[in-house]
């Protein structure tokens, strides 16, 4: 194995896309490493004559090659340097750390791993990449740093690049390879050519939403002026505004979220003028430009952006995160279809504030409108149809649910958010109304995973319901030996003064709360086997965390502690990773992983509903995967993959549909035997959602 790592110089900040970045960058660097031999530098600023040892293998078809983050370091060898190193002869050490359960960045990963380095050198190379590789600041003489104005700082920097190629050549050699070989390395160079293909981008209409946000901004900020006599100078100042309602209204706000702001916009007796405030907060704090902006900064001469996903980025379930303009993190559309249609047509057109109510509101709706297919070309996109509940009915062996699924596959049976909530209640399906649907939807998507009432918050919050109104809608239905144990939950966590107990009231009135943990209870009641399988994954956790090289078996699942990982294998064959696995002495589970809140390396706990929900998500990743070569031998160009929907450039032909694309991810593989698996997508000429 050989390695490589590059440091460059660019005018274009890392943060608009590696792709945007490489092609318009300088490459002063490149140190490498045949093997377990020395580590080489060359200098590309003292001699442009490349080595004629790293010519020859970079020359040799039969040499792998080996980065941290390679994507980077081959499109800096293509762009800058004109070496075009086909992607079979790439391997990646973050792609390899990240898919079993392990942050990223190198120097996190040599803390983790105990791989020797010098702590200072570390921290002065991070003083020498700004010193080098980007322009200095507007104040200083120089536009750039270089080996001939800094001549001490350029030796220390080739310094630090060979430690890199050392640091990175160390940790290939400790990582584990389970989750990095056949199947998975081919899904990888799968995933590369999916970055390379890209998204194309509608830049105009990028462009033409950033003017109508920031013309509507500075509206409603006069606006804001006028309503406070000037107190406030914008509706996104929240505690100046929240100060202003006090003083000028007598009412205190207990914060400004959505749902707060909503209620109170509905209360008829609050003066006109501070629900039209209300309202103006509500609209200039619903969006921003940030995502139409890193789209136009990303994206190519060409108009693709390139690098929106990142194979493995989701921790331990290995599925994608998004990069770029973070496209797994959409907001959720209110407006149909046609509303945003006819929108992203008025803000093209530079009337948006004359043709509808809330600009900032359509521009948050439309922003996947900015995806679109090439001329002669479309978008075909398929959904794998409520994959995780599936997956979980599957793996917990729920029958009844899993019957259930077949039948309405079928066409004979009831939508399985109806027959939630029929379940619950005892009533036909049949008979379950849109607002008694959403409730089983909620608690379909929420109480999967052990959640209680603060899942049931998040969900309602989501979905749009008023968890008020749905006290009052449910509350005289639930059965009353029911109603008595929720009681009782409520009374628990008032009766002990802890901030541990209160917590799971959610800020939430008594009614609110037993109707949410009655729904709770109801949901469980009806699916024992997925209750069970908590319990049984927990226990199992502990005693494989507690008998290393011994491998416990819970229904489909092996679960062993090899080395510093315990390690969870899926039906698929791959595995979920858990580093440093510990069970503390009042049976706490927990392990090492990255604090997606404070973004630091530390012990994060869990427990059965959590490790049930990983496995969910990572079978649901599998599925998708495992139809991906499908899809492209077929001819359908997957241009980018969103949770458990993949999206396809096609020539614009009937031959290639929606019902094809969707035929293709639900293809029963030998490991999904049982599994029920149905999809649905739709064709479009600019990316929405169905």
């Amino acid at each position: 194995m050989n390695y490589i790592d590059l440091e460059t110089f660019s005018e274009t900040p890392i943060k608009h896309g590696t792709y945007r970045y490489a092609s318009s960058c300088e490459a002063m660097i490149c140190t490498y490493a045949f093997g377990d031999g020395p580590v080489q530098t060359w200098d590309i600023t003292a001699d442009q004559k490349m080595p004629g040892d790293l010519a020859y293998i970079l020359d040799d078809s039969d040499e792998l090659l080996t980065a941290h983050s390679s994507m980077f370091d081959r499109n800096v060898l293509r762009y800058a340097l004109g070496i075009d190193i086909p992607i079979p002869r790439w391997r990646d050490t973050m792609v390899k750390a990240l898919s079993h359960g392990l942050p990223g960045g190198l120097d996190i990963l040599c803390d983790i791993l105990k791989v020797p380095q010098d702590l200072a050198k570390i921290k002065d190379g991070r003083r020498l990449i700004h010193l080098f590789c980007k322009p200095l600041p507007a104040n200083s003489k120089l536009r750039r740093a270089t080996r001939a104005t800094h001549p001490q700082d350029w030796k220390a920097f080739l310094a630090y690049a060979a430690n890199d190629v050392s640091a990175m050549r160390d940790i290939d050699a400790k990582l584990p390879t389970w989750n990095y070989r056949d199947g998975e390395l081919a899904l990888w160079r799968l995933d590369q050519r999916i970055n390379d293909r890209g998204l194309c981008v509608d830049t105009e209409f990028a462009k033409a939403a950033i003017a109508a946000v920031e013309r509507e901004q500075k509206r409603l900020k006069k606006k804001t002026q006028a309503l406070t006599s000037g107190g406030v100078a914008s509706a996104t100042q929240r505690d100046r505004l929240l100060a202003h309602i006090v003083e000028a209204y007598g009412i205190e706000l207990p914060d400004m979220q959505m749902a707060t702001l909503e209620r109170r916009l509905n209360d008829p007796d609050l003066p006109i003028e501070l629900r039209e405030l209300l309202a103006i907060r509500l609209q200039a704090s619903s969006t921003s430009t940030g995502k139409y902006a890193a789209l136009l900064r990303g994206v190519q001469e060409d108009g693709r952006l390139r690098g929106t996903l990142q194979f493995a980025g989701a921790a331990r379930t290995r599925r994608w995160a998004g990069r770029t303009f973070q496209p797994h993190n959409l907001p959720r559309p209110d407006l149909d279809a046609e509303e945003i249609a006819f929108g992203i047509e008025a803000i093209k057109a530079g009337g948006a504030d004359l043709l509808v109510d809330d600009v900032m509101g359509l521009a948050r709706n439309a922003m996947r409108g900015a995806i679109i297919a090439p001329p002669g070309k479309k978008l075909v996109i398929a959904d794998l149809a409520n994959i995780e509940g599936r997956a979980g009915a599957w793996m917990a062996g729920e029958e009844w649910k899993l019957q259930a699924f077949l039948e309405y596959d079928a066409g004979h049976g009831p939508d399985l958010y109806n027959l939630a909530y029929a379940k619950s209640f005892n009533v036909d399906p049949d008979d379950v109304t849109k607002d008694q649907r959403q409730i089983g939807k909620v608690q379909e998507l929420m109480l999967q995973y052990a959640g209680g009432v603060g899942a049931f918050v998040t969900g309602a919050a989501t979905y749009g319901i008023d968890l008020a109104d749905l006290a009052r809608t449910a509350g005289p239905n639930i059965p009353g030996d029911v109603r008595i144990e929720a009681e009782g939950m409520w009374k628990w966590c008032h009766d002990a003064h802890t901030k541990r107990r209160l917590r799971f009231v959610c800020g939430l009135e008594r009614e609110v709360f037993v109707v949410c943990d009655s729904l709770k209870r109801m949901w469980r009641r009806e699916h024992p086997e997925i209750v069970s399988l908590w319990t049984d994954l927990e226990e199992a956790t502990r005693q494989a965390i507690a008998r290393p090289g011994n491998t416990v078996e819970c229904r489909m699942f092996k679960l062993r502690r090899e080395g510093a990982w315990l390690r969870i294998r899926l039906p698929s064959g791959n595995y979920l990773c858990y580093p440093s696995p510990q069970v503390a002495d009042d049976g706490t589970i927990s392990y090492m992983g990255m604090n997606q809140y404070s973004k630091t390396w530390c012990r994060i706990s869990t427990y059965g509903g959590k490790i049930f929900e990983n496995e969910c998500q990572g079978v649901a990743g599998d599925v998708l995967k495992a139809g991906m070569p499908d899809i492209e031998a077929a001819g359908y160009e997957i241009v980018l993959t969103v949770h458990d929907s993949a999206m396809t450039e096609t020539p614009d032909d009937p031959a290639f549909s929606a019902p094809a694309l969707a035929a293709i991810i639900t293809k029963p593989r030998e490991w999904t035997t049982g599994l029920p698996l149905a999809a649905a997508g739709f064709e479009t000429y600019r990316y929405r959602k169905d």
